[in-house]
Formats: structure tokens, sequence, C-alpha cells
């Protein structure tokens, strides 16, 4: 077990967006803002911003000016996470919602949803969020994997695969065509390299005489290289013959047996195009990514263990301890069946934090009752007042103690809340988490690596590897954290027996 105190100080924003029908329903603006400053004071944190959206709908905020201050604040390191009542106020739309919690990731910021009691500060939330994006990227995946067989079939069968057309052609019915601007300038390309058989001097003669590409940038060695190599050119098009790597931010290239060929109008002789492309100009792939546990596997005798080049397992430079890599994985994924804690202990747990948040919720209840008796007398004084039952000198008297006491529940009610939410992050949190690690043993061979990956890093220490069993220390929030206080950072070690193949 690992039990080291973190005080956390951070700066924060709020975000507040309430529609006209919510506000229609009695939700004021100022309301949630008291909320999410009271979860801040208690956790320590200091409110330097707060982000209105009064009266907008959630259905597309990203390009709200307010958003786009909360984005340049959080990219800035002016705030450091953003507290909201729940996640459809910070959006409605999946892809938005996404889109921030990307944002957030990046900058290593955090995100507090209140209603939903998500806190990514805690390991816990981390995880969550972690899940979310993990899930997400694993449909976009499938949803990628179908369009991509699309494409294939629609290029066989001859149709449109759309994309913008290269640069010398035009669509026109669904066809590629000649540009009867661009294709001259295409022709050229390949007539000056023929003639220096030097790219950068072939871009800088089209930029000299004033050519440009189609968005009106100059002509780059790579625009030239790409273009001379593209076989459009010569009559043939080649497509399904690249593919989108996992980070979406790069290509490779497909198996030649799945390229596909069509004919289109032919702008530069296919003797010219030939000579031009003699010399083979493309580059190797790169090396592929690290292996799942990298920097987290250790021997017992303290060094890490990495997967060389000759052997599929994990081996420690010093002693040779090994382990497969799949019977790592195999235990890695068999351990996040019992992530965190026993059953019993969970029970036990959740039913005293469940009586604490009753407790909580019971002191909020008879505050809002509370206020609704004060908003009924200040209504029956003031008409009283209307109708002249009472004097404008005895009015001011009698209702300065009610708007006090107004004053003073409209306060308490928002802190008495945040408390319960920070209970209910807590917990709730935890529970969610442990829900999704169960469920994530299931699907963990489906998900991509990357997001294997992350996850790894979201909730692993470390990993020690014996002769005879592996202790899988995993990161969790423990319980019993008191609002305000010093947050910890604990450790679940698991040992699990692992028999030695062989």
């Amino acid at each position: 077990m690992r039990n080291e105190a973190v005080r956390d100080t951070k700066e924060v924003g709020v975000w507040i967006r309430v529609s006209t029908e919510d506000q229609a329903r009695g939700e004021s603006p100022e309301h949630h803002e008291r909320r999410a400053c009271a979860y801040a004071e208690a956790k320590g944190w200091r409110v330097v911003e707060v982000y209105r959206l009064e009266a907008v709908s959630g259905k597309a905020v990203l390009g709200h000016p307010e958003a786009q201050r909360m984005l340049a604040d959080l990219r800035s390191g002016r705030i450091s996470a953003l507290v909201f009542s729940k996640l459809a106020r910070l959006a409605r739309n999946t892809k938005e919602l996404l889109d921030f919690a990307d944002a957030f990731r990046a900058c290593g910021a955090d995100m507090v949803s209140l209603a939903e009691s998500i806190d990514t500060s805690t390991p816990a939330g981390r995880l969550f969020f972690t899940m979310i994006a993990a899930m997400a990227q694993w449909e976009r995946e499938e949803i990628a994997d179908r369009v991509s067989a699309s494409v294939s079939i629609r290029a066989k069968l001859g149709k449109t695969t759309g994309g913008a057309a290269p640069y010398g052609y035009r669509w026109q019915d669904k066809k590629l065509v000649p540009d009867p601007d661009e294709a001259p300038v295409r022709l050229l390309m390949y007539e000056l390299f023929d003639q220096h058989r030097r790219i950068k001097r072939v871009a800088r003669i089209l930029n000299e005489r004033g050519y440009r590409t189609r968005k009106g940038a100059q002509f780059t060695d790579s625009s030239v290289s790409r273009l001379l190599e593209d076989t459009t050119a010569k009559g043939v098009r080649r497509v399904n013959y690249t593919q989108t790597t996992d980070n979406r931010r790069a290509w490779t290239m497909k198996p030649e047996s799945e390229w596909v060929y069509q004919e289109v109008e032919a702008i530069v002789p296919e003797e010219l195009w030939e000579r031009c492309n003699s010399r083979n100009r493309s580059r190797p792939p790169g090396r592929g990514t690290a292996h799942l546990f990298a920097g987290y596997a250790f021997c017992t005798c303290g060094t890490k263990m990495y997967v060389w080049s000759n052997s599929p397992k994990y081996v420690c430079s010093v002693c040779r301890n090994k382990i497969p890599v799949g019977d790592l994985e195999e235990v890695y994924r068999a351990q996040l069946n019992e992530f965190l804690i026993s059953p019993d202990e969970v029970a036990a747990h959740m039913e005293a934090a469940s009586e604490s948040i009753r407790e909580k919720e019971a002191l909020v209840g008879a505050a809002e009752a509370e206020l609704r008796k004060v908003q009924a007398e200040a209504d029956k004084l003031y008409q009283l007042y209307l109708a002249d039952g009472v004097t404008k000198e005895d009015f001011g008297p009698l209702h300065r103690p009610l708007s006090a006491r107004r004053k003073q529940l409209e306060e308490e009610i928002p802190r008495l809340q945040a408390e319960v939410d920070v209970l209910r992050i807590g917990i709730l949190s935890r529970e969610t988490t442990l829900n999704e690690a169960r469920d994530l043993a299931s699907r963990w061979k489906a998900l991509p690596f990357p997001e294997r990956r992350q996850i790894v890093e979201t909730i692993t220490d470390r990993i020690v590897v014996g002769k005879e069993d592996v202790e899988i220390i995993l990161l969790f929030t423990p319980p019993g954290n008191d609002a305000g206080k010093a947050t910890h950072s604990q450790g679940f070690s698991a040992a699990i027996s692992w028999k030695r193949a062989g």
C-alpha cells in the first residue's frame, strides 16, 4: 500500500448555461453558479472565471464566444479545471462533448460534472472519461471500418468514392475530367522535371512563373513530388490504396491486393510519366507503437522489463526473469474483474456514504422548504403593502428580516448541495468506475491498442513480475475523504498466481 497526501490548489472556471426552457422551470443561472462555486470552495479550489451562456441552446455551443474564451483560458493555463452542473449543460451534442473532453485531456485539465458525479481530478473520474473516450473511439473505428468496406465496393463498381479531385482534374457528373486551367500546369510540371530532374527546382520555377496551388499557396517540393507520383495524370486513378493510422493524423499503404484502378482521361503522356517516376521516392513505414505495459512492468529485482525484438516476452535484463506478452495481458485483464476493492467492502462503504448523503439531502430539503416559506411571507407582506394594509414606514422594518433570511437561504442551499455533490462524486464515480472496469474486462480485446494503453496509463501504478506470481498495483481514491480536506493517492495491490508455461 502507498499513502501520500496531495493538496489540490487549482484555479478553476465555472460554466453556466441555462436555456430559456430551464429558466421557465425555475432553474436560475445564479443558483447553478452558487452551487458550482460552493463545490470548488469545498475542494479548496479558487474560482477565477465564470463563463455565462444564458438562454443559449445546447445543440451547438463550441463556436460561442464564451466557449472560445473558456478554451483560450484553458490552453493558456489560466484555468486548470471547469465545474458545471451536468454534462447536458456543457453540451448536448455528443461530438462537441467529446471535443471538449479531448481539449481538457490534451491540456492536462479536469472537468467536474456535479449531476453525474464526475470529477476527473480523481483517478476514478479520469477512468470514467477514459472509458467514454475509449468507447467513442471504438464506435468511430467500427463506423470507419464500414465506410472503408463500402469504399472498396464502390471503387470496384467504378462508382465515385468522393474526396477532392487531384490537381489538374475536377468532378463533373460524378466523373473526373481534366480541369482546363489546372491540367496545363500539371503537364508543365512533368516537362520541367523531365528537363531538370530536381524537385526543388521545379517548384521554384512554377512559383516564379506565377503558378499556384488550388488554394492559392506556393508549390513546395513535397506537393510537386506527390503530384508527380500520382498515376491519375497518365489516365490510371488509384483508389482504396491507403488507410489512416489509429490516431487519424497519418496514413499508411494498404496491401496491393486491395488497390483498385479506374480509367480516367490522361493529361500526361504515359512515356513522360514513366520517365519522371523511374526513381522510387517513397518512404518506408515508421516503427510501430510501444508494447502495452512498457514502462509499467517491473521485475521483483526492481528493473524495468521490456520486450526485445528477438523474444515475444517481457524480459528483465538483470536476472533474466521473463513472462510472455499474452500471459501478462491476460493476467491484467482478469484483474479488472476484481478492480480496487472487495464487493463486501464496497457494499458497506456505499451504505455508509448513502446515509451521509441522505442526511445532507434532508438538510437541503428543509432549507428549500424554509426558503419557500420566507418567500411566501415576503409576497404576502408585499400584497398587504399594495393594498395599503401596511404603511411605507412599517414595510421596511418588516421586509428587511425576510429579505436577509432569503439571501442567507439562497447562499446556504447551494453550499449544502455542494456538500452532497462532493460525497456523491467521491462515492458514485467510484461505483461507476467499478462497473465500467468489470464491463471493460469483457470488451478488453476488442478495444484498439491506443485505448487499452491509455487505460493502463490511467489506472496503473506498476506491475511487478515474480517467478511464480504477478503483483498489479492500481490507483484509486480511498473512501471517506471529507469535503475540503486533502485527498490521498492510494495503491491497491493484488498478487495473482501465475504458472510459467513449460
